[in-house]
């Protein structure tokens, strides 16, 4: 196939590898701001963001760039990511358009790209009840399994039957006792040659009014308590134990409102790092530092991050 592409942004990248992710289907973006495609709205350039057009074309991708040894990471709704102001050295592969779900007796199957808002949506249109807490949770369907999603008591693992998973090689089903989840983890966040393809979901049959109240009342729970008017990454703390609250510690701290650049302790949640205003990566990473400092000296307390930093 002959192209006519100008390649004057095209950097750190042979020229064969784009050709072929073309001949595979795949949109291709070059020296691509992160800010445009991570919920903080903010972050570095990397080389090469690639959009493949279903499964195959992520495969396919998968197995390329794995040939070429060019390094890459999976972005799914990006919101549960921080990437450093720096441009990157790696290319970012999207799974939004690789968005199938199908229901048998009970069974959701989902892919990777699905949000789980649309997930949720999808098992109340059929009268599948389990998944009521999860509305609203603002990530992908291979997101909450990476780092096992959690809300209201609720977490990912709990209704998961078999993950789909591609190694490099070849797609096998996991099962959940494989996946090795824990709180906020799994075995994906090791394995990063594990890619997560999709998942299947087991819900119950439910009554579709009593489901639609439950989710709207999860919805009402977060606009009132979370600061969804700003772009964020969700929590940004891991509980370090049971009993310790870091939105409560924090804001006991006297940490509500403050702010380092661009980047604020919402006012609304502690344990939330907003972009109030034009916020860098430097200035959230900063605050999450100042932060963790503050908890150490005055509960004697380690505060680890849920969120993932790209760098």
């Amino acid at each position: 196939m002959d192209y006519t592409h100008d390649f004057e942004k095209v950097r750190r990248i042979d020229k064969k590898i784009v050709y072929k992710l073309w001949d595979l289907g795949c949109d291709l973006y070059f020296e691509e701001s992160l800010a445009h495609h991570v919920n903080f709205r903010l972050g570095g350039n990397v080389p090469l963001l690639i959009v493949p057009n279903n499964k195959i074309g992520l495969i396919e991708t998968l197995k390329l760039l794995k040939c070429e040894e060019f390094d890459y990471r999976i972005l799914g709704n990006g919101t549960n990511i921080i990437p450093t102001d720096k441009s990157k050295d790696f290319a970012v592969i999207s799974t939004e358009r690789i968005n199938e779900v199908r229901i048998k007796e009970g069974i959701v199957y989902a892919s990777a790209g699905v949000s789980f808002k649309s997930l949720c949506l999808a098992a109340s249109e059929n009268s599948l009840s389990g998944l009521e807490k999860a509305y609203g949770l603002p990530g992908s369907v291979g997101g909450a399994i990476y780092m096992n999603a959690g809300c209201y008591g609720w977490e990912t693992a709990e209704n998961v039957v078999s993950i789909e998973v591609f190694d490099g090689n070849e797609i096998f089903e996991m099962k959940p006792d494989e996946a090795k989840f824990g709180y906020r983890n799994s075995v994906f966040k090791n394995e990063r040659s594990l890619i997560i393809l999709g998942a299947k979901f087991r819900l119950a049959h439910g009554k579709k009014d009593e489901i639609l109240e439950l989710m709207t009342e999860t919805m009402r729970k977060r606009y009132e308590k979370q600061p969804l008017e700003y772009p964020s990454a969700g929590s940004v703390f891991k509980r370090p134990r049971p009993d310790f609250y870091v939105g409560t510690a924090i804001e006991s701290l006297g940490l509500k409102g403050y702010q380092i650049g661009g980047a604020q302790v919402s006012e609304k949640h502690a344990g939330f790092i907003i972009n109030k205003n034009n916020a860098t990566a430097s200035d959230v990473l900063k605050l999450i530092d100042f932060i963790k400092t503050k908890v150490k000296e005055h509960y004697n307390v380690e505060l680890e991050t849920e969120v993932e930093i790209w760098d």
